[in-house]
């Protein structure tokens, strides 16, 4: 069986002037006939998911429903469970990843969520919803470009893939040093930090391409020669000798089997000039 992508958003998603992302989305699960799914658990706002079953609808899926899951007792509703296994792709929204975590943790729709991943369904989040994604979540932490101890807290995500650990909001929020801090631990993951409007398509290959208007961050620790985290105090700054930084844009493509990042396609103009 082929693994679906698993698609997670920077948040901030432009809904109205170039709703790229989501257009993406809904295309590969089928375009017209899309099944989707909406999952608004992490939202506060209970006209969050009416909000995205809309604009899905306008871009053109065949169906969109909103499944408000807000209890580990909605996790087991059959009917719920049977509208998951019939999807072609389920998008959970933004607002608290702790929130998911606590909820979806553990439960049959979150084994369920695996499982369809694994034939198949493409899983797509944005903000919360996509630093839930992988094995390692970001659950909170401090803003700033420096490493600090006690500057992040970790928890299980959904554990879709555990090759990256994703931070989103990124340049908007400063995040860079507790996404640092984050790989400090274990320089085993990469590290994925996600400006808003901004996505990334990861296919069952392990390679994925940028979409949308901002930039990605790959943080790649595999060759990190030393790391202070064990011998520094609480709020001192790490030391991180060895690590590999790159910024991706739309069309970027990067490998994570083989560390390989690949350039967007200068435009025609682009290449006229040079």
């Amino acid at each position: 069986m082929t693994r679906g992508f698993i698609v997670p958003i920077g948040g901030g998603i432009d809904k109205v002037n170039d709703p790229a992302i989501l257009r993406r989305f809904a295309g590969l699960c089928g375009g017209k006939n899309a099944r989707v799914v909406i999952l608004p658990t992490a939202s506060g706002d209970r006209g969050t998911g009416a909000s995205y079953e809309e604009l899905f609808l306008e871009l053109g899926v065949r169906r969109a429903v909103v499944l408000p899951v807000e209890t580990r007792v909605d996790c087991a509703r059959e009917e719920w469970l049977k509208l998951v296994e019939e999807a072609d792709g389920v998008f959970l929204t933004g607002g608290n990843q702790l929130r998911l975590s606590t909820t979806l943790g553990g439960t049959r729709l979150s084994s369920l969520l695996r499982e369809r991943n694994g034939q198949g369904l493409h899983v797509a989040g944005t903000s919360a919803g996509a630093a839930f994604l992988s094995e390692h979540m970001i659950a909170y932490g401090d803003e700033g470009a420096t490493p600090r101890r006690r500057m992040v807290t970790l928890a299980p995500g959904l554990g879709l893939t555990n090759q990256i650990i994703i931070d989103q909001h990124f340049r908007q929020r400063d995040r860079l040093g507790r996404l640092l801090t984050a790989l400090a631990f274990n320089p085993f993951a990469f590290g994925i930090g996600l400006d808003e409007d901004t996505a990334i398509f990861i296919g069952p290959d392990d390679c994925f391409e940028v979409e949308g208007s901002g930039g990605v961050t790959v943080v790649d620790p595999h060759d990190v020669e030393f790391s202070s985290m064990d011998a520094i105090r609480e709020n001192e700054p790490v030391s991180l000798i060895g690590v590999q930084l790159h910024i991706l844009v739309r069309g970027a493509r990067y490998d994570l089997h083989r560390r390989l990042a690949t350039a967007p396609p200068l435009p025609t103009e682009a290449r006229d000039r040079a």
